[in-house]
């Protein structure tokens, strides 16, 4: 189902036909953390709406998920411009009249040595990894600050997924570790200055994705491909985000972290 402005909110879709599940906006869906994330949301008995740029897989993805009786939606997304997030979330949120939790998941990892000089890969992970999360926090946070608490839910939850690039630095991963030491930042001011906001920051390991597939360097994507032979299915991430979002809604879980028990 594809989600659009002029839906109505007495769809079948909204949380008063599924009370027990909440509205949860994924970017970032079209596979990986993303897909398994959504995948296993819907399984739980949540409302989920993919975004990612690859309309044509999210819309199978979400199919593929009603058919086994899940709920999901749609809607095409480029994280790195803000009008694009905006519409994202004014659509779910015109449709289903609430936003309970965004997972901010998009993200790219072309790694290489900083000597390499690839600025236009900074920059496109600067763009994706920091402002793309700053943009949907910036795009949900009026509309959960007004929502206010209903019952055992509280105003919404900001889980963001970093890395454990945000708690250490190899080489080849300089520029991507300081954009997910800046997510790990930036989500522990989101935090603080909250009181009835929920703010999760989840640190997957070698974790099985397409994120490999944009390294450009020949030399530094074998290596990667190499070390991915330990990596943990993406679902483990899909298990640490449903945890973290079906606590009370007094219990704020900070931080997860998730690598494979052989990663050192």
């Amino acid at each position: 189902m594809t989600l659009t402005e002029s839906s109505s909110p007495s769809s079948p879709f909204s949380p008063s036909a599924h009370s027990t599940g909440k509205v949860v906006l994924v970017t970032g869906a079209s596979s990986g953390i993303g897909e398994a994330t959504a995948r296993r949301l819907a399984a739980s008995g949540h409302l989920v709406v993919l975004g990612a740029r690859r309309d044509d897989r999210i819309a199978a993805i979400a199919a593929d998920i009603q058919a086994e009786g899940g709920n999901a939606e749609h809607h095409m997304l480029d994280v790195t411009k803000p009008e694009s997030m905006d519409a994202f979330v004014r659509a779910a949120y015109q449709r289903h009249g609430r936003i309970d939790v965004l997972v901010n998941n998009a993200g790219v990892m072309p790694l290489s040595r900083l000597d390499a000089l690839k600025v236009d890969e900074w920059n496109q992970m600067i763009d994706v990894n920091i402002r793309g999360v700053l943009h949907g926090i910036a795009a949900v946070l009026p509309v959960m600050r007004d929502q206010g608490d209903q019952g055992d839910q509280s105003n919404g939850h900001i889980v963001n997924i970093a890395s454990v690039s945000g708690l250490r630095v190899d080489p080849t991963a300089a520029v991507y570790s300081a954009t997910k030491f800046a997510v790990r930042a930036i989500s522990e001011g989101l935090r603080q200055e909250s009181r009835n906001l929920r703010v999760t920051v989840i640190c997957p390991g070698l974790t099985s994705s397409d994120l490999t597939e944009s390294i450009v360097d020949a030399e530094v994507r074998e290596a990667v491909r190499d070390q991915m032979r330990i990596a943990i299915p993406a679902a483990a991430i899909g298990d640490a985000v449903a945890y973290a979002i079906s606590q009370p809604h007094n219990v704020d879980v900070n931080e997860i972290v998730v690598r494979p028990t052989v990663q050192n």
